[in-house]
C-alpha cells in the first residue's frame, strides 16, 4: 500500500470536511482516523487507519495502520441473521464523536466499541462481493460498529467474516501497538471505563 497521508494533509481534510481537530497542546488526545481509499478490491484489506496526537514531549505522533472500513465478501452475500431483511452494514462517512468506549467486542477482548451514541450505515443488500455505498439506503442507530482486531494467528489475509460494518485491523500485533495508545490515551486523560474517543471515517472518493 504506498497511499500515505501526512498529519498535515489529515488535518486540512479534516477541517475542510467540517469536523473538529483535536488538539489541546496536552499528550494523548487522540485524532482516529479511518482512510476508506479509492480502490476497494473486495475481500481485501486496502483502507487505512491514522492515530495522530502528541506524545509526553508534546512532539506530534502519527501511527498508520492497514485495515478495512468496508465488510467481507461472506458477510455481503449472507448478512448477519439480525439484519437479512435490511443487508449487511456499511459505515458512513463522518465525524462520530464521542461514541467509541473501551469495552469488550462481542464480549471477548478489548476494543474501541460503540457504546455513547449513533452511526449512520449504509445498508447493502444485494448480496454480491462489492460493497454498495447508496445514499439512498442509509440508516442510522448503535448498530455494534467497532473498531478490533482480526486473527489471533498474526495477519489476516482477506476479510470474509472479520467485518460486518466494523473497521478491523489486518495485523495483530498492530492492533495491539494501537490498543497501548488508546489505553495511555484513557489512563492519561480520564480512566478507561469513563474515556470517550471519536472516530473520523474519510473517503478518498469524496475528497
Amino acid at each position: 500500500m504506498s497511499v500515505e497521508f501526512s498529519k498535515e494533509e489529515l488535518k486540512e481534510w479534516i477541517e475542510d470536511s467540517g469536523y473538529e481537530w483535536f488538539d489541546d497542546k496536552q499528550p494523548y488526545l487522540l485524532n482516529i482516523i479511518g482512510i476508506r481509499l479509492f480502490e476497494e478490491i473486495p475481500n481485501e484489506f486496502t483502507d487505512q487507519l491514522y492515530c495522530i496526537y502528541r506524545d509526553y514531549n508534546l512532539d506530534w505522533k502519527t501511527d498508520k495502520y492497514v485495515i478495512t472500513t468496508t465488510p467481507g465478501v461472506t458477510m455481503l452475500k449472507k448478512p448477519l441473521k439480525s439484519v437479512q431483511h435490511k443487508g449487511t452494514a456499511i459505515l458512513v462517512p463522518g465525524q462520530y464523536k464521542d461514541v467509541y468506549k473501551i469495552d469488550k467486542h462481542l464480549g471477548k477482548y478489548d476494543a474501541l466499541c460503540q457504546r455513547n451514541g449513533k452511526v449512520k450505515v449504509f445498508r447493502d443488500n444485494n448480496r454480491d462481493k462489492f460493497a454498495d455505498m447508496d445514499w439512498s439506503s442509509i440508516e442510522e442507530g448503535v448498530f455494534g460498529v467497532n473498531i478490533h482486531r482480526s486473527d489471533l494467528s498474526g495477519e489476516s489475509k482477506v476479510i470474509n467474516r472479520w467485518s460486518a460494518g466494523c473497521q478491523v485491523f489486518r495485523y495483530l500485533r498492530k492492533y495491539y501497538d494501537f490498543m497501548d495508545i488508546v489505553y495511555e490515551s484513557a489512563d492519561r486523560r480520564s480512566n478507561r471505563q469513563d474515556m470517550l474517543f471519536t472516530y473520523t471515517l474519510l473517503d478518498e472518493a469524496l475528497r
